[in-house]
């Protein structure tokens, strides 16, 4: 596992931060990988992949950026405006930081994030590799946003308002969840511990709580559900020839049978044939946590 450091971009209030997940250091000609966390994670979220990375290539072969993105973790206090557009530019900057055209990965509300990152700035990146994310039905004009949001991540929501007693309290809050309890449990266990512990501040009254800012969920949630420019995203892409790759989990955020994504649904989306497909016999978290076909698409990118 890597020896992670974070990196800060300072921004007239408050900074992004970014975890260099590489393993050692990172040659001078290395390729990059940039990837996007969930609406409720953080950059750590991406340290088993990052670590499978560098088994595969070598120590610093591939540099591993991973951001905690506004509102989560070591940038909650980066200011809004939140929404899909921040998160993109965001991306696009910390390219340009970097001076890399990094292979840009996304997971969940990240897929959405690096699919219009990579439609807004095409000379940024080198691909795009989504997981279970980033490819959303039309709504309707009238949808009520709040209510579709309570539906889909209540709990995770209903989470970002809990207070505990110290960090082991919410790490036996989360060994209880049937699709991240079982990953803790495994051979990841270190690395999910750290990516949870990661969400977690001192209220200042003896109380722990999650580092997301609910005003940034509010905002990227609805953008999810509703943002036409991030639902187009992926159909311009391929319009515009740049690799796309699309890794979608068989089991959903619960570890329930039914996933995010299935055969029927891809088929009603009418996904552009130039965009790769493939079902990954995982649920929503340890496809990110646990699973290596992941690091199976960077190396396709990182190929092409």
């Amino acid at each position: 596992m890597s020896t992670e450091s974070t990196f800060v971009i300072e921004l007239a209030e408050g900074h992004l931060a970014i975890h260099d997940l590489t393993v050692g250091a990172a040659r001078p000609d290395a390729p990059v990988v940039l990837a996007a966390h969930g609406i409720t994670a953080n950059g750590l979220s991406w340290q088993r992949v990052a670590d499978e990375v560098d088994r595969r290539h070598g120590s610093g072969a591939v540099r591993f950026l991973a951001p905690d993105l506004r509102g989560r973790g070591d940038s909650r206090s980066a200011p809004g405006p939140y929404g899909l557009r921040v998160h993109a530019d965001d991306l696009a900057s910390i390219a340009s930081v970097f001076a890399a055209a990094p292979v840009l990965v996304g997971h969940s509300m990240g897929a959405f994030v690096a699919a219009l990152a990579a439609d807004l700035h095409p000379d940024r990146f080198t691909g795009v590799v989504l997981v279970d994310g980033g490819l959303a039905f039309p709504v309707a004009p009238d949808l009520d946003i709040d209510a579709t949001l309570k539906a889909v991540i209540g709990p995770a929501m209903d989470r970002l308002s809990m207070r505990f007693a110290d960090p082991q309290a919410y790490l036996d809050f989360w060994a209880q969840h049937p699709a991240l309890g079982p990953v803790l449990r495994g051979p990841g266990g270190e690395a999910a511990r750290r990516y949870i512990e990661h969400d977690l501040v001192d209220d200042g009254v003896g109380q722990w709580r999650s580092t997301c800012v609910l005003e940034a969920v509010r905002a990227d949630g609805a953008d999810v559900l509703a943002d036409p420019q991030a639902h187009a995203a992926v159909r311009h892409l391929a319009a515009k020839g740049v690799p796309v790759e699309l890794l979608w989990a068989r089991r959903g955020l619960l570890d329930e049978p039914q996933g995010l994504y299935d055969p029927a649904r891809l088929a009603a989306l009418d996904v552009p044939e130039q965009v790769r497909v493939t079902e990954v016999d995982a649920n929503h978290y340890d496809i990110v946590l646990g699973d290596t076909a992941v690091a199976d698409a960077i190396d396709r990118q990182l190929g092409a």
